[in-house]
């Protein structure tokens, strides 16, 4: 019998490139070996993998979980600039 599929999706977006990439894998797939198989480091030239956290639908996971039928698997960057920081640099801005 053949192992049951599941249908999920890896997404990476920056300033220059987006990849979006819908797959069919094994049941018991875990976020590490689905961005093996997605091809993002290949199709993002200079992406390393290590550097960037994951999550599922907005909410950070560790490599090693399990993926369900219709995840969403998202790589974050690191942010560029504190959003505390921002926001209190607009607010000054308007208030002068």
């Amino acid at each position: 019998m053949a192992a049951e599929l599941i249908n999920i999706q890896v997404c990476y977006a920056s300033d220059a490139v987006q990849f979006l990439r819908a797959l069919q894998v094994p049941a018991g797939t875990t976020i590490e070996q689905a961005l093996a198989l997605s091809g993002v480091q290949q199709a993002v030239p200079g992406l390393d993998l290590s550097a960037l956290q994951a999550g599922i639908y907005a909410k950070k996971k560790p490599l090693d979980t399990v993926l369900r039928e219709h995840d969403r698997i998202e790589l974050y960057r690191p942010l560029i600039a504190d959003p505390k920081h921002a926001r209190r640099r607009r607010k000054a801005a308007v208030a002068d």
